[in-house]
Formats: C-alpha cells, sequence, structure tokens
C-alpha cells in the first residue's frame, strides 16, 4: 500500500428487499447508481425512506433506452378510531 494505509471497503449494497417493513428515515440503498428514488424514498446515492411501510421495486424504460429500477415504499395505514 501506498503509504503504509489500507483502506476498508465501501459497503456499497442494497440494504433492504422486496416485501419488507422499514421505519422512518431508514437507509434502503448505499452508492449503486442502478436504483432510483421512487415513492416515499428520497436521496440520490444514498436513498432513505420518507415513510414507514413495505418496500416494493418497480422497472421503468427511459427514452435513452435504459431500465431504471425504483424504489419505492407502500405506508402502512394508521388504525382508524
Amino acid at each position: 500500500m501506498v503509504g503504509g494505509k489500507s483502506r476498508p471497503k465501501k459497503d456499497r449494497t442494497l440494504k433492504v428487499s422486496a416485501g419488507q417493513e422499514v421505519g422512518v428515515g431508514q437507509i434502503l440503498v448505499r452508492n449503486l447508481g442502478n436504483y432510483k428514488a421512487g415513492l416515499n424514498v428520497k436521496g440520490q446515492s444514498t436513498l432513505y425512506a420518507l415513510a414507514s411501510g413495505k418496500v416494493y421495486f418497480t422497472k421503468k424504460k427511459a427514452s435513452s433506452g435504459k431500465v431504471h429500477t425504483f424504489v419505492n415504499i407502500l405506508p402502512i395505514a394508521k388504525n382508524a378510531k
């Protein structure tokens, strides 16, 4: 190694799977460019939840022909009293 120091690998990965329940502010994807923010999700390289609910994925074809995968959250309905 140059300078005698080594760097640990960055943890670039998908943190949740489809159907998994998440809470507000939970990180869903970190540093993966092929995933985009969908409903109730915000961020660019690190996507995080804006609402509690279940995760689901959708795919959409762009005008350039490239297929984008969107990470979405279906909010949990609150109990009506």
